[in-house]
């Protein structure tokens, strides 16, 4: 068998040459891909954030703007679709230039079909819940003698944690 005669002379195609420096540039400019899936719900709002979540940002061929993926349930697709314009509006607002130029939607998960029954139900932030008087005393006088500051005060919180817990 003959080896096989390449046409590129030892060139590579300029795609293949400038992706990692493209996707370097998008990162330090804030573009990480982390950022939208850490920060969801404030980037678009509880209302897409309860239908709807990111899973994949991808970077096209001709690398200007990625696409991002946004899974949601099959009664959910066609009112998110009617919102992909804003959806990428608010995702750009976030990081200050347009770093996604498409917005593709799926209805399965990334893994395969079994795992695309996901709830998308996200919780808004609890308040701390309020400390007993009692218990935040006794934790200030169980920490009262250590001289430092910092460690004094972890110990309070960890002396608040222990005694406000219930009893089962």
């Amino acid at each position: 068998m003959k080896p096989r005669r390449t046409t590129t002379y030892g060139f590579k195609r300029t795609g293949t040459v400038l992706s990692d420096q493209i996707r370097r540039a998008g990162e330090s400019r804030g573009f990480a891909v982390s950022r939208v899936l850490t920060h969801w719900a404030e980037i678009v709002g509880q209302d897409i954030a309860a239908i709807a979540r990111p899973v994949n940002v991808g970077y096209g061929r001709n690398g200007f703007g990625a696409t991002l993926t946004v899974l949601t349930t099959g009664p959910q697709a066609p009112m998110l679709e009617m919102q992909k314009e804003r959806l990428r509006e608010k995702v750009n607002a976030a990081y200050g230039y347009n770093a996604i130029s498409r917005i593709r939607i799926t209805q399965t998960a990334p893994t395969g079909f079994a795992e695309g029954q996901a709830s998308f139900a996200h919780k808004p932030k609890q308040a701390e819940p309020k400390i007993n008087p009692e218990v935040a005393t006794a934790a200030r006088k169980a920490a009262d003698g250590v001289e430092s500051d910092d460690l004094r005060a972890a110990l309070e919180r960890l002396g608040r944690n222990i005694l406000s817990k219930k009893k089962h």
